[in-house]
């Protein structure tokens, strides 16, 4: 008998590392000095921080079989109509933009806008989410989009919170009719900031107390379709704001929020087209009135002008980044969900203003016709007003009528013993209706008579969606091309290397992508019965004891959705501990200040008191500074945050001390695993001093960026903090520390991804990828150092995954800034390194392993060819305006220019080294004036004759 050859352990691993080629590998261990791989691993990574042996984990395996085996979960699930509802509904993703978008590495792959230039095809997507949202909510000003509807709405009680004119000890007030895991987040969140809370059924009129905003929700729990004029107008008088989480397909029928008087709403935009994907990643939206726009937390989308005057687009009010404001940022969010929310948006250009009213329509219509049914067979309904949800009340038979539905095929949502609630999508069909009716008991429904089941006071009048994209895209050889259109003006990693430090732009693999549209995983409910997620269980455990081996913690959270909110987890988790040893006095936050900026932000977040440690000027921990800081806060200290390697791209070798000093005072060791590309398979965190730290699965764990999210951010904790893990946000589970996000296992629907990269790589593989992305990361600083200093180093005189190019001395004597060498990079076809983080004035990259040595030559050749035009900025012969490195980067339509009269030839602009006539990817639009768009603020659509 024949048997099929087991494909070696490294077969996948060998198309995910970049440098692979004996050839290649010798040819830059020559430039390092080094003999072997191991030694240089050896010299750059303390001695004291290594493992003792391989990674606990299996082998890796070949693609076809990680395929079979996410084939294995998948059968495991129980795929059902579904009808719970509770903010997730089913929904048709179109064809099109499912392959081309949510499938297209041209989007995929992306990295967040921060150089617009290079960005403008998603920017304009974004742009057209953000129109599409202040329409439909009539609220002048949306933001690119959020984490999810909880914690979107517990960002807009924190910005009532800080807009608001009340004094600090005001409360908010949640209409009793919010979904439960809503109240549940936005009551975590108040714990640690120390406001209060109250939940009070407000169709009953506001509470006593000084109120600084509430928060109503429509439809609510219940399904019930309210007018809220009163109780906005009654909030307002008392010198409250408003909040409404609104659903966005019935703002198409119903009264938005603005119209009734509302300062912001917010909700999830993943009914337009997204598919379920076990609870996420769903963009959510936020959009705020007029005034508000300075307090507003996440991205937002503008309108500028480039170096021509051409119109432009880039994210405006950069200020409030959480990088640049740390601890006085407005909120730690530092991934939206942009993939997604260019789904919903592509959604909504598809369907246009009718489409997407004939969707409600269908779907209010259906539901109509169940409560008709119901009602004639004499079965109480909640509200006679409703948009989608119909609540029965069946005292004593609420499990027989769930079982009897779920014969059929559907699941509907138990509330209680005796009440159930049915919500209709835009996959419902009469004959799911009719299988409802009949597991209730009713007879088969007939079609509703026309009309509508809420008052007419209620209804929309008013336009939305008026643009014309949302009204000349409509067949699909239009959206094809339009999609392409916009994905041509972007440079995402399907094109190039993105040598972002900190960032990790490593391969996604399309083997590690194609299962995560199945519908086995892409079409189950968060809330679903666990019989029917058997598989999705399985893999989340297994993802999740995998990890804890790559870490060394005790135990690991897989529910933040961001690298933001796993911080902000992990610090309430250390929160936790503390208060239950009954030292609640423990709220300082030790931070050197060349940590990450979201450090800060969500120090602030959880109720800490950030105090600064200095760094010293070789980039290290200043020993002194921290003992001194330690000793004063001794009896406040509740945890140190550092990155190891740290920010500056180097292994501290005092990292063991450094974590000893803040033990010895009671404090807990917070590890931000953003750098730990440069620790898999050979350093633990868990085991060289760290109690908490997060995980960038859309990074390190090779999810993509998606342009600015999906990501995921878990944490790893060690045991005595295990209790404190996110707990679940609808009551239940083992743990019980407070939820960050809506469901248990956050955005679950892209953990397959990380899943099958580690099952792929193998113990072996993820260790060999954490050795290339030394090797490749020294041997730019080595080849680049003669042209840039390289700002820190080792003891070893080595980086980590990734090097500081220190452009200061450089500008002193030219003038010549670092976004003058990101712009020109453009030229040359690459995406900047990371612009001036940690430090201003240089550039820090990092390669990844997924690059192969021709590519990493380009980006040095490149580089070195920007020196030399920095060189004859320095010294005098070419000024500074007029050279191509101010000028950068250059359009196809400034190249071609008749009066091209500037001091170097079209051939050096656009053509700078030979290859890329081969090869030219030519920006959209010319340097971006970004002061102009922070003056001059526009984040919706503008009219076409704009671009004139």
């Amino acid at each position: 008998m024949l048997v099929s050859p087991t494909p070696p352990a490294s077969a996948f691993a060998d198309r995910h590392i970049g440098v692979t080629a004996p050839a290649d590998v010798r040819a830059m261990l020559d430039r390092l000095g080094y003999a072997e791989l191991d030694e240089l691993v050896d010299a750059a990574v303390p001695s004291a921080i290594r493992m003792d042996g391989p990674l606990d984990l299996p082998a890796g395996v070949g693609e076809e079989q990680i395929l079979a085996e996410l084939r294995g979960f998948a059968a495991k699930n129980t795929p059902m109509v579904q009808m719970i509802g509770q903010g997730f509904s089913d929904t048709h993703t179109p064809p099109v933009i499912r392959r081309n978008v949510l499938e297209s590495p041209a989007w995929y792959t992306a990295y967040t806008p921060y150089q617009p230039e290079i960005s403008q095809g998603r920017l304009e997507a974004l742009l057209n989410f953000q129109t599409m949202v202040s329409d439909l909510t009539a609220l002048p000003v949306a933001n690119a989009s959020m984490l999810d509807e909880s914690s979107a709405a517990a960002e807009a009680v924190l910005l009532m919170r800080r807009a608001g004119k009340a004094s600090p000890t005001a409360k908010a007030v949640l209409d009793a009719a919010l979904f439960p895991q809503t109240i549940a987040v936005i009551r975590g969140r108040a714990e640690a900031l120390g406001f209060e809370v109250e939940v009070a059924d407000l169709g009953a009129g506001l509470p006593e107390g000084e109120l600084f905003g509430i928060v109503l929700q429509q439809p609510g729990d219940r399904g019930a379709v309210v007018d809220h004029a009163a109780t906005i107008a009654a909030a307002r008088e008392r010198g409250a704001m408003v909040t409404v989480i609104a659903d966005l397909l019935s703002l198409t029928l119903i009264v938005p929020p603005g119209e009734q008087g509302a300062d912001v709403a917010v909700g999830s935009t993943q009914r337009f087209g997204v598919p379920l994907f076990f609870g996420g990643p769903h963009a959510a939206y936020l959009a705020v009135r007029a005034g508000l726009e300075r307090s507003l937390p996440g991205r937002l989308v503008g309108v500028s002008r480039d170096a021509a005057g051409r119109q432009a687009y880039r994210l405006a009010l950069q200020t409030r980044e959480q990088h640049i404001r740390r601890e006085k940022a407005t909120s730690n969010i530092c991934t939206a969900q942009a993939l997604l929310a260019i789904t919903a948006s592509m959604y909504a250009v598809y369907h246009g203003p009718e489409g997407l009213r004939a969707i409600a329509e269908r779907v209010h219509a259906h539901a109509r016709a169940l409560a008709a049914a119901l009602a004639a067979a004499g079965i109480p309904l909640a509200s006679a007003s409703f948009f989608d949800t119909v609540v029965a009340e069946v005292p004593g038979r609420a499990d027989a009528v769930i079982a009897a539905a779920a014969a059929a095929g559907i699941n509907l949502r138990r509330i209680d013993a005796g009440t159930v609630g049915v919500s209709t999508d835009e996959t419902t069909t009469a004959a799911h209706i009719a299988a409802v009716a009949r597991a209730f008991g009713a007879a088969e429904p007939s079609a509703p008579a026309p009309g509508a089941a809420f008052p007419p006071a209620l209804a929309r009048t008013s336009d939305y969606l008026s643009h014309p994209i949302f009204a000349t895209v409509r067949s699909e050889t239009q959206m094809l091309r339009y999609l392409r259109r916009l994905a041509d003006r972007d440079l995402a990693l399907d094109r190039t290397m993105i040598p972002l430090g900190s960032c990790t732009m490593k391969l996604n693999a399309t083997a590690e992508m194609e299962a995560i549209s199945w519908p086995e995983f892409a079409g189950i409910h968060p809330y679903a019965p666990a019989e029917q997620t058997v598989g999705w269980r399985e893999l989340i455990a297994e993802l999740e004891r995998r990890l804890v081996a790559i870490t060394g913690y005790a135990g690991m959270s897989l529910q933040p959705n961001s690298g933001a909110q796993g911080e902000l987890a992990g610090l309430l988790a250390i929160r936790g501990y503390h208060r239950s040893r009954g030292e609640a006095d423990r709220t300082v936050c030790l931070i050197p200040a060349s940590a990450h900026g979201t450090n800060a932000a969500s120090a602030v977040l959880a109720g800490m008191r950030v105090v600064v440690v200095r760094n010293t000027d070789s980039g290290h921990i200043d020993l002194d500074d921290l003992r001194a800081k330690v000793e004063a806060h001794r009896d406040q200290l509740a945890a140190i945050m550092i990155t190891y390697p740290s920010t500056y791209g180097v292994y501290d070798t005092d990292v063991h001390e450094v974590c000893g000093l803040v033990h010895a005072a009671g404090g807990q060791v917070y590890i931000d695993g953003a750098n730990m590309n440069a620790l898999v398979g050979i350093a633990q965190p868990g085991r060289f001093g760290g109690d908490v730290s997060h995980l960038n699965l859309h990074k390190t764990f090779a999810i993509p960026h998606g342009g600015g999210g999906p990501g995921v951010g878990p944490i790893g904790v060690a045991e005595h903090l295990l209790p404190f893990l996110p707990g679940d946000p609808r009551g239940g589970g083992a743990t019980g520390g407070a939820a960050v996000v809506a469901t248990i296992f956050g955005s679950a629907g892209v953990l397959p991804i990380s899943y099958a990269y580690i099952a792929l790589m193998g113990a072996e593989g993820l260790a060999r990828a954490t050795r290339t992305a030394l090797l490749s990361a020294n041997y730019i600083a080595a080849r680049l150092a003669e042209h840039f200093p390289v700002l820190f180093t080792g003891e070893s005189g080595l980086v980590a995954h990734e090097c500081i190019l220190d452009l200061r001395e450089l500008t002193a004597r030219s003038g010549v800034t670092a976004e003058d060498v990101a712009k020109r990079l453009i030229d040359f076809g690459f995406h900047a390194p990371t612009l001036a983080f940690p430090v201003a004035g240089t550039l820090m990259v990092e390669p990844t392993e997924s690059e192969d040595l021709g590519e990493i030559e380009r980006f040095i050749a490149a580089m070195i060819a920007i020196r030399g035009e920095i060189a004859d900025v320095a010294e005098g012969r070419c000024p500074l305006g007029d050279s191509p490195l101010r000028l950068a980067p250059h359009t196809a339509e400034a190249l071609l220019d008749a009066d091209w009269d500037r001091a170097y030839t079209r051939e050096r602009a656009a053509y700078p080294v030979a290859s890329l006539r081969a090869d030219k990817y030519f920006p959209p639009v010319g340097r971006i004036d970004g002061a102009h768009g922070d003056r001059n603020l526009v984040c919706s659509c503008p009219p076409p004759e704009a671009f004139a």
